[in-house]
């Protein structure tokens, strides 16, 4: 077996080590290597029927319908996870082509998971429920019974009164700061905004602030000089809040209101569900909704808004 310091150089994991520290790599987008980062730990940690993760396989044993049985079943939870996947497999097998002497790219023609055409929208009654519930849970002691992660309710609220998405949360920083409230720098093509504060708003970032403040002190961490390095929104060792970390600490949580009775497996959602929330509960026109939620179209207004319903203002 071949290695170099202690890496196989025949495992895909090789591989995909050697395309995440390339040039090529370094000059993508923030946002997609990051995507990048988290599809290549979904490989880490996706065991096979051999019992090893199926970044630890052999490249010469990985083959088109091995790539597609990967695909097949992550989507049987998360079909959108296995896209990425997969189009993250091929983007690093393009790449080592000419560069690993990988022959063939056993990704490609792969076919894609069947995405959910709506997401499951909770009515304002569960979600408030939810995040009262993530309040209270997240208020007790770290890794004991029934707790979850502190933050999750002030993630959920800003979500939801900003009408913003996982990441766009994870990214906001103190130069999103203002008087008049907060600038969403939206991702997928959306236009960016500022949402007003209003009381939870107001609340929720507060509270991320001060905890990270404390954090920080606590950590003896240097703090950044510049407003936008400020994450507000970190983890207890008061680093920023990757990705997967997020996604974990919320389906842990999920599992939590599962047991205690908030939720039913009829009434769960993902975190994404609470922008959906967010945009119905907008009061006004469907125009307002729009520039409220920072869509280019009203086509992508009824994705989120499809009964064109004229709710209350969020809250």
């Amino acid at each position: 077996m071949e290695t170099l310091h202690g890496a196989d150089r025949g495992t895909l994991d090789y591989m995909l080590g050697r395309f995440e520290t390339s040039k090529q790599f370094e000059v993508l987008a923030v946002r997609t290597q990051d995507d990048y980062k988290y599809c290549r730990k979904v490989l880490q940690g996706f065991k096979t029927k051999l019992g090893i993760p199926f970044a630890d396989l052999r490249r010469a044993s990985i083959t088109p319908p091995t790539v597609q049985r990967l695909v097949d079943k992550i989507a049987e939870t998360h079909p959108s996870k296995a896209n990425h996947v997969a189009r993250y497999l091929s983007a690093a097998y393009r790449w080592a082509g000419l560069r690993v002497g990988v022959e063939k790219n056993p990704a490609k023609g792969v076919q894609q998971a069947r995405e959910r055409g709506a997401h499951r929208v909770p009515d304002a009654e569960t979600m408030r429920a939810l995040i009262a519930f993530l309040r209270e849970r997240g208020s007790r002691k770290g890794h004991t019974e029934g707790s979850v992660s502190p933050y999750l309710w002030a993630v959920a609220e800003i979500a939801y009164r900003c009408r913003m998405r996982g990441i766009e949360v994870r990214e906001l920083t103190d130069a999103d700061w203002t008087v008049e409230g907060v600038i969403v720098r939206r991702h997928k093509g959306s236009l960016d905004n500022i949402t007003r504060w209003c009381p939870e708003l107001r609340e929720a970032w507060d509270w991320l602030a001060n905890r990270r403040n404390k954090i920080w002190q606590r950590k003896v961490l240097a703090v950044p000089l510049t407003p936008d390095k400020r994450t507000l929104l970190v983890t207890e060792s008061g680093h920023a809040v990757g990705r997967s970390t997020l996604n974990t600490a919320w389906q842990r949580a999920m599992q939590q209101a599962l047991k205690a009775g908030v939720l039913t497996a009829e009434t769960r959602f993902g975190l994404h569900a609470t922008k959906h929330r967010g945009v119905t509960d907008t009061p006004g026109t469907r125009r307002d909704k729009q520039d409220a939620a920072g869509h280019r179209s009203p086509t992508m207004t009824d994705v989120y808004d499809p009964a064109g319903n004229m709710s209350k203002k969020p809250g």
